[in-house]
């Protein structure tokens, strides 16, 4: 049994591949990460999307050349940038993307908050970054060719206004390994209990 725990709770690296993107309206009540639960803004996920990139931020270094000290240069934190958000999707029969990009063009476009959650081999979430005000900078169609047989891919290009990462979510994830074999719900109510689990999102 001993033996089992270790195993069911071994820390393994989490697969890229399982993920969902939930887009909501900014001035949705879901779009405040303090009362947004993660069960809802899953049921509202865009869908379908093969690629998500982005998640990145820059923090460029702001160079002080102090008197005195000819060694070397002092170095201070400026600005944090964030690169844009990327999803991109098989084009299906809807026009989402397209639809949202285009509400810009004439004048009724809304900006939209997201949710991006890394799932575990047991779809279970194991990190979800939240990016906020996201705003359509680019929406690119599928590329055409009669000498092909490849998915037709759209993309949209998301700038927003920071990400963030909510935390200990990933316990969640580990204690719903570890009772797999046996009760898994109960597993996720206990990672509900935890401080900054799934269950206390609300």
């Amino acid at each position: 049994m001993a033996l089992l725990s270790q195993t069911a709770l071994r820390a393994d690296p989490v697969l890229n591949h399982n993920f969902v993107v939930s887009l909501l309206d900014t001035s949705s009540v879901l779009a405040t990460i303090g009362s947004a639960a993660l069960s809802a803004a899953l049921d509202v996920a865009v869908g379908g999307f093969s690629e998500c990139s982005g998640i990145e931020m820059t923090m460029k270094p702001e160079p002080y050349k102090e008197g005195g000290a000819n060694g070397f240069t002092r170095q201070f934190p400026s600005r944090v940038e964030w690169a844009a958000i990327t999803l991109k999707k098989g084009v299906g029969s809807g026009s989402t993307l397209w639809d949202w990009h285009y509400g810009f063009v004439v004048g009724k476009g809304k900006r939209r908050d997201g949710l991006i959650v890394l799932l575990s081999d047991l779809h279970v979430p194991n990190n979800v970054w939240f990016f906020r005000r996201g705003l359509p900078s680019k929406y690119t169609g599928p590329q055409m060719n009669a000498m092909q047989n490849g998915v037709a891919i759209e993309s949209i290009e998301i700038t927003h206004e920071g990400i963030f990462q909510l935390p200990f979510v990933g316990a969640a994830t580990a204690l719903a390994s570890a009772v797999a074999g046996s009760s898994f719900g109960a597993g996720v109510a206990a990672a509900g209990s935890a401080p900054g689990a799934i269950g206390n999102l609300l």
